[in-house]
């Protein structure tokens, strides 16, 4: 588990609720744990789990799917771990929370439509549902409520506003509460204001 994981916060036994953090291309969980400073999780346990060479798979999220496999479905199974090991430790999926950075974020609304419950809650920095198309039988279960924040640029280079429109389309369907937000000429990465929001639209309900 150590070799996999980066962990920090509260202990996971005494921790309200967990925060797992997936990293995006080329980066690494470090990176990702960095914004913890601006997040408002005092009392949660925090998990970032590390990419083989520092990428989830190895072509764009909009490619066929069966051309990023196995690593798509080896990147699932990683998270997957991740999340029994924190159920086993008592922690229940409603109090459990996610959030992701491109690669990462698109990996980890993956999973949560692909292993649907009611989570504490989710955010997908630049991001969308993996494929060349959407298939709606890959997505299993009802999300149940679970609030879901997604921000992106109008014009991003590596994700396409249309998929990340399609993604909230597919989301809502398995009864998210999905909140877009698309700002105009942002640069591929993370502004304060999107971290503002997911402060006071995800965590502040924890």
């Amino acid at each position: 588990m150590e070799e996999k994981y980066l962990v920090g916060g509260q202990a996971i036994d005494s921790a309200g609720g967990v925060l797992i953090m997936i990293h995006g291309r080329g980066s690494n969980a470090s990176d990702i744990m960095e914004l913890c400073d601006e997040l408002e999780i005092e009392g949660m346990a925090i998990f970032a789990p590390q990419a083989p060479h520092n990428s989830w798979y190895p072509y764009s999220f909009i490619a066929p799917i069966a051309t990023n496999q196995p690593a798509i479905d080896l990147s699932l199974s990683i998270v997957d771990e991740l999340v029994k090991h924190v159920v086993n430790h008592g922690i229940t999926r409603e109090r459990i929370f996610f959030m992701g950075f491109s690669q990462g974020a698109c990996l980890m609304l993956e999973y949560i439509s692909r292993n649907a419950k009611k989570y504490g809650g989710a955010i997908a920095f630049t991001g969308g549902l993996i494929g060349e198309v959407l298939k709606g039988d890959n997505y299993k279960g009802d999300l149940s409520g679970t609030r879901i924040l997604i921000t992106t640029g109008d014009l991003d280079p590596h994700v396409p506003l249309i998929r990340v429109k399609e993604s909230v389309t597919q989301l809502k369907i398995q009864q998210a509460n999905v909140r877009l937000e698309v700002y105009k000429g942002k640069s591929h990465g993370i502004l304060m204001d999107e971290i503002n929001i997911a402060n006071n639209w995800i965590f502040n309900r924890y």
